[in-house]
């Protein structure tokens, strides 16, 4: 799922190409793409776009009138800008936007179909897709130890649960506790003042650099190329790939559609977690450290 980074990137290069422009029309290929009815779609068809905002993973369009556009992108959706009058892809194809120099794809490469398109009229009527997490970026350590004390949860759920904090899921998650040398399942409550600044410093760094590293990359063209799964992360999608700390192969947990990745000796001591499934099914077997791992493949 486009997250923080992602979909400031996005909001930056759309102002950048839209705001200003007339949107011409709006092409829909997918009936379970609009979730509204009123205000009708058509509406927007020759209106001026004002410009963009993100709210969390959302992408907010700004016209006059007080309509507003919120575009939800979920996990497998995503926006490439193409030339005018392109046609919008067959199987993954959710809409066009079409402007005078070129047009807006909006795709997702799932068969759940879960990105979403809302048109209402009014910011109060925005907000109410706020899901009402902090912006970590605008808030004081003292704002995030509140907030993050505020829930008893494990780690990982709750950096990635948008009403406490705004833009973060499940891959930037993994490279912010990597970076603060915190177990995805350390309990909230058991976080001290030093554990807490040190996470918050975390959230901070990782995040302007990746969005950093993102605008760089992009430059003056369009982010056609968004994905969760990068080869300068640390441990988001490496499992079985070293550490680049400390060279521990990466560990991963499982739990229902999702995954946390980690390194065993960087943030937990040399303990294994146990996966859900597999800890079940080997019981007793189970490897608790990174040594009984290693000896138990060894001796395969």
């Amino acid at each position: 799922m486009p997250e923080l980074p992602d979909v400031t990137v996005y909001v930056e290069r759309l102002n950048s190409l839209l705001a200003g422009r007339v949107l011409s029309r709006i092409r829909l290929a997918s009936p379970f793409l609009l979730r509204t009815f009123d205000p009708p779609i058509s509406a927007l068809n020759g209106r001026t776009v004002e410009g963009f905002r993100r709210i969390g993973k959302r992408i907010i369009w700004k016209f006059d009138e007080d309509l507003r556009l919120v575009m939800h992108l979920m996990v497998s959706g995503r926006i490439r800008w193409k030339e005018a009058g392109a046609k919008v892809p067959g199987k993954i194809g959710l809409a066009a936007f079409d402007f005078e120099h070129g047009s807006l794809i909006f795709t997702e490469a799932s068969t759940k179909k879960r990105a979403s398109l809302c048109l209402v009229r009014g910011d109060e009527a925005v907000a109410e897709h706020d899901r009402g997490g902090i912006e970590v970026l605008d808030s004081t350590v003292e704002q995030f130890a509140e907030q993050l004390r505020s829930r008893n949860h494990t780690l990982k759920r709750t950096l990635t649960d948008q009403h406490l904090f705004s833009g973060i899921g499940n891959a930037y998650s993994d490279e912010i506790l990597h970076r603060a040398k915190l177990s995805p399942v350390t309990w909230t409550s058991r976080l001290d003042d030093e554990q807490i600044g040190r996470l918050y410093d975390s959230i901070r760094v990782i995040l302007t650099e990746w969005t950093d590293r993102m605008r760089e990359e992009v430059g003056d063209g369009f982010p056609d190329k968004v994905t969760a799964f990068r080869k300068e992360m640390a441990v988001h999608g490496k499992f079985k790939e070293p550490c680049p700390v400390c060279g521990s192969p990466v560990q991963r947990i499982r739990y229902a559609s999702n995954e946390s990745n980690y390194c065993a000796r960087c943030q937990n001591g040399g303990k294994l977690l146990a996966d859900r499934s597999l800890s079940r099914l080997m019981k007793k077997e189970w490897p608790r450290t990174l040594e009984e791992l290693e000896e138990k493949r060894g001796g395969k």
